[in-house]
């Protein structure tokens, strides 16, 4: 995920050169909540380069800045925000629905925009109604509800990705494009002739995502090389199981954290099934740890997929025990765990799970 060098000096030159042009903005609105300060806002930096308040329903801002530059007005009580490019044609916000009137390109961002995040915003809306009892009381339902939301919102950003290549509206859906991709998938966009490859929020974008995922995997690596830590917890007949009863005497173990509601843990058990018909009899071992809060709906699931390994789970959702000691805070999820006890890997699936266990035991 390293990008090359020559590749950034050449990139920050070419910015440099295409963002000095200036041009004039102008930017009025309306909003019904009188009184309240809109920030107009400068998405490179994240800096409010202006604020005004509301009067009579009405704002305004007029400026100047670099040419095709990512911008947003935002309402202070409000989380959403309307995004558009500075192409010199004027613009009228209404913040109230996040909707504008301007250029045929900011008008099809807009439009986008809103429609990939409605989403979120009905979820959101109906979860600032509940309890925190409520919440707490049907955290796994709506951590999926979640999870679909977030699924949904990448499957759009690389539908945009595809469709929208000769414009510069692929930006306001980069970062979502980056995680889902890699942010490998950088240094093919700027090789390629794209209107949006040499601007300056697509490295910008890059390089959060590759913090962020650099942050996340130091924390979760960090495990490899140490001592597991055990786990004790039930099994479905209610029988109380820890890891160690499988640990050593030659056997590798795979702890597996998943949850029936949870999709792409689900999607991934054939290939963990396929591993382990192959490799159990060699030493392979699998023990199924869920996030699951409900009992009936975590056996329906380990009686669907047919998974013969041991299964435990203290049916906490995720305030399982396993989250704080392994600090996990997505899953699917796994440990590889050698006969010694040490964890050796982390995040295994796919085609990444039979390499490693091919180099343990061989064809």
């Amino acid at each position: 995920m390293r990008k090359k060098v020559l590749l950034l000096v050449a990139l920050v030159a070419s910015v440099v050169s295409s963002m000095a042009q200036q041009v004039k903005f102008s930017v009025s609105g309306t909003y019904d909540n009188n009184g309240k300060k809109i920030y107009l806002i400068d998405k490179l930096t994240d800096n409010n380069i202006d604020s005004v308040v509301v009067t009579g329903g009405k704002f305004s801002f007029n400026g100047s800045a670099a040419k095709d530059a990512f911008m947003a007005v935002k309402a202070e009580d409000k989380n959403w925000m309307t995004l558009f490019f500075n192409d010199g044609t004027p613009l009228t916000v209404n913040v109230n629905d996040s909707t504008l009137k301007g250029s045929t390109l900011n008008e099809r961002l807009t439009k986008y925009d809103v429609e990939q995040d409605i989403p979120n915003r009905t979820l959101m809306a109906k979860l600032s109604k509940l309890t925190e009892e409520e919440l707490s009381a049907n955290e796994t339902v709506y951590m999926d509800q979640l999870n679909k939301v977030m699924d949904g919102q990448i499957a759009f950003a690389n539908k945009i990705f595809k469709e929208e290549r000769n414009t510069l509206i692929p930006l306001a859906f980069a970062e979502l494009y980056f995680y889902d991709n890699g942010v490998e998938e950088y240094d093919k966009l700027v090789k390629e002739i794209l209107a949006f490859a040499n601007h300056p929020y697509l490295k910008k974008a890059k390089d959060e995502i590759a913090e962020m995922m650099q942050q996340e995997d130091g924390e979760k690596t960090a495990f490899i090389g140490q001592q597991y830590t055990d786990l004790e917890m039930a099994s479905p007949d209610g029988t109380m199981h820890k890891i160690s009863e499988l640990v050593g005497e030659g056997k590798w173990v795979l702890v597996d954290f998943w949850a029936s509601w949870c999709g792409p843990c689900r999607a991934e058990m054939p290939n963990v099934l396929e591993a382990y018909n192959k490799y159990h009899a060699k030493g392979f071992e699998v023990i199924g740890v869920s996030f699951d809060q409900k009992k009936n709906a975590w056996v329906k699931a380990i009686e669907q997929i047919q998974m013969p390994w041991l299964q435990i789970s203290d049916l906490k959702g995720w305030n399982c025990a396993a989250a704080p000691i392994y600090k996990i805070d997505a899953i699917p999820d796994n440990i590889l765990i050698d006969p010694q006890g040490k964890i050796i890997e982390r995040g295994l699936c796919g085609k990444a799970l039979h390499k490693r266990l091919q180099r343990i035991f061989g064809e």
